[in-house]
């Protein structure tokens, strides 16, 4: 059998340097050659013709791609994106890839600056190829590596030509790297991150370890920074002139996400002078629990991949740094990086801003769990190598970074020696670190106790430290490296999440997933997902469960989290009158916050003003008194609002900034009810009834117009377009409503009227609503009367027969004219809320168009559902109508009806009509986490029962 070609071959690299430290910048020239190369794509691998890289090969004929970037996203002539969670794209075997495999040859020409220095050498620095790549200088070849989201650089001062330089790349989309790169995201071939080329000065380090560690007792400081060449290490803040390989203590402030002290540095060696940012803190598990600094870590986190709706993985520093800012300004305070390094820049990012990462090695063969994982690669001894190369390229890069605290091998890939190795090499290599898998249930090579997606019941049960399993690994933190999964409209139970985290010192948090989904621009679609760009195997929009839209904008997902992690719990105080204000922050008092309160009647801000709340430290709580309450209207409902706001500019957000909000009742009434509406009678005539201001079809009592609005439609309503939590994920143990409401007939629910009658004032209609083919249904009772100027409706529900299903939703639909645009509402907002969602929506009087209550997944799904409504008007400006509800009520308005919402697969499919839908709902499903995590909890599941509710209409204009 002749040799493997050398994509083929299981050896990560050839020629390359040993990896080393990323540092932003340092006094060195660096010349970048990001821009437009000329590109040629040839559709297999080819004979490895080499002649393109020659020095002199006319590329005039060729065409461009711009670099950093993927070539399937510029142009249909490249190709197209492909996405799978799981399954390999192509036929598994190991390291075997197909004869198709795309192939594009890149150069760049390049002259050197007139000030480049003639003395020393000279590093190219390749921070990202997919997944593969050749590389040529000058028609010399440098060698090639494996390792699509890790660094590789080579010795090139030798080669390098004042003007007229010619770099050659050959990027393979397959190689034996891709069995090590299933990482659940869009396969996207090419030369994604830069390509820079660094002078080095004669005796410049080549590699340095700045050992920054803090002992909270006494509050010192220890550095030593490590160097392969002599030098000095200065830190002028701190007095420090030290020799490399030298230590010195000191007193200092340390570093963490909430407070990212760094302090300025330098090293100078060989000629060569390099900036440094220095964070002191030191990380352990002491006792079972994870801390730093002498303080636990609660991680309220996320899963990022790096994404960008037009340029895929290649992000811009003004992109990542978006990310942060937005993160901040939520509240998140830990980022893993799923699942791959990110590029450095955003290390640099989370060490200024303040972000705890848990940074994850380039490894994942999450589809041989699809083959009982026979032949996976961390098992087999021959990939070790291989391995190791990515363990070390991971932490050599990064380990400059306060800001990384745990090293997490890799994602998905089973169990195997390979791992075990790995574990040990990071170990010796940085024992200030721990090690994070999630994979191993053993938990023999990590240092905590890493779960994806556990149940509610068992993280209590973790957190009581009475699960099952290992006794070395019940003495482990427990993380929660993936939960409540971020797919459509959700997640649902994240309070419940985090009321367990903060009871169980073990439970030190999580990390949604995931940050924001990945849905890329399509010229059809608006942003296409699996299966849009003609992929043979796709996962269709598994790809896009993230807090953030594509295009970066916050989807009501994480506007829920920010409120569920808020650092400082604002509740109603023991006593009338009192707020209790706990600090929840891990290490900060409260000294940056400024407070506020202000008093509202029926939504109105009828008082505002400064509230004064002690500096509290981390953990402490306090009662602190209301001011004493405005006069306010009898009869309405009033409560106070206390925000916690930045009382000075951050980097991340400028004063002002909301941080935490609570809300207090400040009246023991109940809620506003709904008048009796009695007087007028019900005036049948030929076809029709009226009745105040309604008109009704005397043969079935539909209402026909209310004042001078048609009204079409009206009736109970139970079915909603299942989310994508509810269809739910097959491998999932909890049942799957979404599949079941449909294969029980709930989205095509037929209405019998059983009964119209009158009887003195009211209007009786009688109904029976049920799915074909089955024996069970909803026998409906509706009762209108009237004053002569409103309608008032009471509905009584009463289940029949035996229900196996919850329902999807509980109310009643009608249609108005689309004219009604203006939306006003007393209740929850302003965003969307459901059962298991609601910890964001805030007591007030909102107002929206009926487009701005539309929530744009980018697969169209129930969604903008408003919580708590006492009121609600619609109106064209000059008509329109007002509707109160006992007890309080959801409501949706859409210009399509579910059925349409349901059928469609993108937000264009979603065409507004001439009639305006109303939902007017007395309960609703929970939403859950069940596309990938648990389903809906108990307590929120709408189970068929009895219930009645009260809705009244009052036509305005």
């Amino acid at each position: 059998m002749s040799a493997l070609p050398w994509y083929e071959d299981v050896s990560p690299d050839r020629g390359t340097l040993p990896p080393r430290a990323w540092y932003a910048r340092s006094d060195a020239p660096a010349l970048s050659l990001n821009g437009d190369w000329a590109f040629r794509l040839s559709p297999t691998a080819g004979a490895e013709d080499e002649s393109f890289a020659a020095a002199d090969f006319d590329a005039s004929g060729w065409g461009t791609v711009a670099v950093p970037g993927h070539w399937v996203l510029q142009g249909k002539e490249f190709g197209g994106p492909a996405y799978t969670n799981v399954l390999y794209p192509f036929p598994v075997d190991p390291p075997r890839v197909p004869a198709e495999n795309p192939t594009g040859d890149h150069l760049r020409r390049f002259d050197l600056p007139a000030d480049w220095p003639a003395e020393g050498g000279a590093v190219l620095r390749l921070d990202g190829v997919e997944s593969c790549a050749r590389v040529w200088l000058n028609g010399t070849e440098l060698g090639d590596f494996k390792g699509s989201r890790l660094a590789h650089e080579f010795a090139v001062g030798h080669l390098l030509e004042a003007r007229d330089n010619v770099l050659a790349l050959r990027v393979h989309q397959w190689s034996s790297g891709s069995y090590l790169e299933d990482q659940d995201q869009w396969w996207l071939p090419g030369v994604f991150r830069d390509v820079t080329l660094l002078h080095r000065p004669e005796g410049a380090p080549g590699d340095f370890f700045v050992h920054a560690s803090y002992d909270h007792v006494p509050g010192t400081g220890g550095l030593r920074v490590d160097c392969d060449v002599p030098g000095r290490v200065r830190v002028p803040e701190l007095g420090l002139d030290l020799a490399t390989g030298e230590s010195a203590t000191v007193p200092v402030e340390p570093w963490s996400a909430e407070v990212p002290r760094l302090y300025e540095g330098e090293l100078t060696a060989g000629g060569e002078r390099i900036p440094l940012r220095i964070g002191f803190r030191s990380v352990y598990v002491e006792d079972g629990v994870l801390k730093a600094n002498g303080r636990r870590i609660l991680f309220r986190g996320v899963n990022r991949h790096e994404f960008h709706p037009e340029r895929g993985r290649a992000l811009d520093l003004a992109t990542m740094r978006e990310d942060v800012e937005l993160m901040k300004r939520h509240n998140i305070n830990a980022v893993r990086t799923s699942h791959y390094p990110p590029h450095p820049a955003f290390l640099d990012l989370c060490d200024t801003y303040g972000l705890w990462v848990i940074d994850e090695g380039d490894l994942e063969t999450h589809g041989f769990e699809e083959l009982a994982w026979r032949g996976n690669p961390v098992d087999d001894a021959r990939w070790t190598p291989a391995l190791l190369d990515r363990a070390a390229r991971l932490v050599e890069r990064d380990k400059n970074h306060p800001s990384v605290v745990l090293w997490s091998l890799g994602n998905e890939c089973g169990t195997g020696a390979g791992l075990t190795a790995m574990a040990e090499w990071i170990r010796d290599r940085d024992p200030s670190r721990l090690v994070h898998y999630e994979g191993d249930r053993s938990c023999a090579d990590t240092d905590v106790y890493s779960r994806m997606y556990p149940s509610h019941a068992e993280v209590e049960e973790i957190g009581r430290r009475a699960d099952e399993g290992p006794e070395a690994r019940r003495r482990l933190p427990f993380v929660l490296c993936e939960y409540a999964h971020a797919m459509g409209n959700g997640p649902g139970g994240l309070a419940a999440y985090q009321r367990l985290f903060e009871r169980y010192e073990r439970c030190q948090g999580g990390f949604v997933w995931e940050w924001i989904d990945h849905g890329l621009v399509h010229p059809v679609h608006g942003h296409g997902y699996g299966g849009d760009f003609g992929e043979e195997l796709h996962d269709g929009n598994f790809v896009c469960d993230g807090l953030l839209f594509p295009d970066r904008t916050p989807s009501p997902g994480l506007v829920e989290y920010k409120k569920v992690i808020e650092p400082v719990r604002i509740a109603p105080g023991e006593e009338p009158g009192t707020v209790a204000v706990t600090n929840g922050h891990d290490v900060s008092d409260l000294a940056h916050l400024a407070f506020t309160w202000s008093f509202l009647a029926d939504g109105e801000v009828l008082a505002e003003g400064p509230f004064e709340v002690p500096a509290l430290a981390a953990g402490q709580s306090a009662r602190v008194d209301l001011p004493e309450p405005p006069a306010s209207p009898a009869g309405t409902e009033a409560v106070w609002t206390v925000r916690a706001v930045l009382a000075h500019d951050t980097a991340w957000a400028p004063a002002g900034h909301e941080v935490a909000w609570g809300q207090i009742p400040a009246t023991t009434a109940p809620a506003p009810r709904l008048r009796a509406l009695t007087g007028a009678r019900p005036a049948p005539a030929a076809d029709r009834t009226t009745l105040g201001p309604g008109v009704f079809d005397a043969r079935t009592g539909e209402p026909l117009t209310l004042g001078a609005l048609p009204v079409t439609g009206l009736r109970l309503d139970v079915w909603r377009a299942p989310t994508d939590n509810d269809e739910g994920a097959p491998w999932q143990p909890d049942v799957r409503y979404g599949p079941l409401w449909r294969e029980l007939g709930l989205h095509r629910m037929r209405h019998r009227t059983d009964g119209v009658s009158t009887a003195g004032d009211t209007l009786t209609v009688r109904s029976r609503v049920a799915p074909a083919a089955r024996d069970f249904g909803l026998g409906v009772t509706y009762r209108w009367t009237s004053d002569g100027t409103a309608l008032r409706l009471d509905v009584e529900v009463v289940p029949e027969g035996g229900w196996p299903v919850p329902l999807p939703r509980l109310g009643v639909r009608l249609g108005l004219p689309a004219a009604l645009d203006r939306v006003v509402w007393y209740g929850g907002g302003p965003g969307e809320a459901y059962p298991d969602t609601r910890a964001a929506a805030r007591l007030g009087r909102w107002e929206s168009t009926v487009a701005g209550l539309q929530t744009p997944y980018v697969r169209p799904q129930e969604n903008g559902a408003r919580i708590d409504t006492r009121w609600l008007e619609l109106s064209d400006g000059s008509a329109g109508v007002r509707i109160g509800g006992e007890p309080a009520f959801w409501f949706t308005a859409r210009r399509w009806t579910t059925e349409q919402l349901d059928a469609a697969a993108h937000r264009p499919d979603l065409v507004p009509g001439d009639t305006l839908w109303l939902n007017l709902d007395h309960a609703q499903h929970g939403i859950g986490s069940q596309s990938c995590g648990p389903g809906v909890l108990p307590g929120h599941r709408l189970d068929a029962a009895p219930a009645a509710f009260s809705l009244a209409f009052t036509p305005l204009g």
